[in-house]
């Protein structure tokens, strides 16, 4: 018997439920396989935030605030002279007599804020920066300053501030990491300044490239699969979903695996929209010159930061973006004036030309941008011609993101060895960038191991007077 054909009205009536079906799959299609919302979707935060989005500009090595936005008079005059202070307890190397800055410095803008000759291009933009001249830490040493800055310990395995961002606000598109780091370095902390730890897996940053290798050649690893086709590769996800989510009934409690599944789920994503939006051949020449593209010296640092505008732009909550080379880094124990020469060149011009292009795209206003390194540098000498580590009073900035420009905040003493006014603790500085994203640091909180946890732990407290 041939079956009876239906009319079209007919098969509308008896396909309805079939319809309503189609459309739960399709609002179920924003859950991922793994069976259960995606735990990167955004998340409200504690209150209205001031900023969106975050970016910070890592200077490995420790640049020296008294040779960038932290003039000394005094050290300038009594240069050559032994120090008239105790020096710390504990010191990296040998220091010797006071030692001033090579380089002179200039007002600049309608804030008349002094910044050195290294930097002509962000002097430029100074009436967008509030300068944090009273940063400091208790780690004299690379390793444990760098942890301190990214993690809030210098002695513990714990999360990032990226991983913590991540973990209260989560992502604005699903097909990105919500953390991204570009050329980060593999030193000192290494994995552990972008990592997790105890926080869940997703919350960790995703790598593209690193120190040692050109921003040109950075990019995930493993991000295109050669061998099979997308569309197997969504049937062998779909699959591999589906044994686990039977797995992961019979252990209701294995968050691990959850993760490892939302995982494959945003790895699977990340195919298709990563390279494009690290691709810079859709950028006009004019942006392209305007981060230093078209200068061998600023080419790299330059397509590091523009890279970072454009994850930025596309949803990424949180991007770091990392300068330092096995040559020289900011580290100078010697040879100051040639070291800070050549890396102040290489960024200068990419970051002013990153906070020009921010604001006239009216992202400034909403995106925090970070300027930094682990710790400063000492005002006496090492050697003839160094500066040996400080991080008992050094300068960061922050733009952008609610913070009011063209200010100074805090300072160090006469020489610029300890801050003394407006102290701001790494923990404090913590604090207050969590509060610029609408987050309480004290109530954005991790239970493990029998405790809450915190980026900031115990300590902490907000810089009021730098929010506009």
């Amino acid at each position: 018997m041939f079956p009876r054909i239906s009319s079209r009205r007919q098969m509308l009536c008896q396909s309805a439920v079939g319809f309503g079906q189609l459309a739960l799959l399709n609002l179920l299609a924003d859950e991922s396989a793994a069976g259960s919302p995606d735990p990167l979707s955004p998340k409200s935060p504690h209150f209205a935030p001031r900023a969106k989005r975050a970016i910070f500009l890592f200077m490995k090595g420790g640049p020296s605030h008294l040779d960038t936005f932290d003039p000394k008079p005094r050290l300038d005059k009594e240069n050559g002279n032994p120090p008239p202070f105790a020096l710390p307890r504990v010191t990296f190397a040998k220091q010797g007599n006071l030692l001033k800055s090579p380089w002179k410095f200039h007002q600049h803008g309608q804030s008349g804020l002094p910044v050195s000759e290294l930097f002509p291009h962000v002097a430029k933009m100074v009436d967008d920066l509030c300068i944090l001249r009273s940063v400091h830490g208790t780690n004299p040493a690379h390793g444990g300053a760098a942890l301190k800055l990214h993690t809030g310990s210098d002695q513990f395995v714990r999360p990032s501030l990226g991983s913590w961002v991540t973990y209260g606000l989560g992502t604005e598109n699903a097909n990105l990491p919500a953390f991204v780091t570009i050329c980060p370095t593999l030193a000192h902390g290494g994995v552990n300044n972008w990592g997790s730890a105890f926080l869940p897996a997703y919350c960790q940053g995703t790598p593209i490239g690193s120190a040692s290798t050109a921003a040109s050649q950075a990019k995930v690893r493993f991000i295109r699969n050669e061998r099979i086709s997308p569309t197997d590769q969504r049937a062998q996800m779909d699959l591999l979903a589906l044994m686990n989510s039977q797995h992961k009934d019979t252990m209701p409690t294995e968050s691990i695996l959850e993760g490892r599944l939302h995982s494959f789920e945003l790895a699977f994503r990340m195919q298709a929209e990563i390279p494009l939006v690290q691709s810079l051949s859709g950028e006009s020449p004019a942006t392209q010159q305007l981060y230093g593209l078209d200068d061998p010296i600023t080419e790299n640092f330059g397509r590091q930061c523009l890279m970072a505008r454009r994850f930025l732009e596309n949803g990424v909550r949180f991007v770091q973006v990392t300068h330092s080379d096995s040559e020289v880094q900011w580290d100078q124990h010697s040879n100051l004036y040639h070291g800070h020469t050549k890396n102040a060149s290489e960024v200068d011009r990419p970051i002013a030309g990153l906070l020009r292009d921010l604001k006239s795209r009216g992202l400034l206003k909403d995106t925090l941008v970070i300027w930094g390194g682990e710790f400063g540098r000492t005002p006496t000498a090492e050697g003839t011609d160094g500066r040996d580590h400080n991080p008992y009073g050094f300068t960061m900035w922050m733009a952008g993101g609610g913070v009011r420009g063209g200010m100074a905040y805090g300072a160090t003493d006469e020489f610029g060895y300890y801050a003394v006014e407006n102290k701001m603790h790494v923990n404090d500085l913590h604090a207050t960038i969590l509060h610029l994203l609408g987050l309480d640091h004290e109530r954005l909180t991790y239970r493990y191991a029998g405790r809450d946890f915190r980026l900031t732990d115990v300590a902490g407290s907000v810089a009021r007077d730098i929010l506009a």
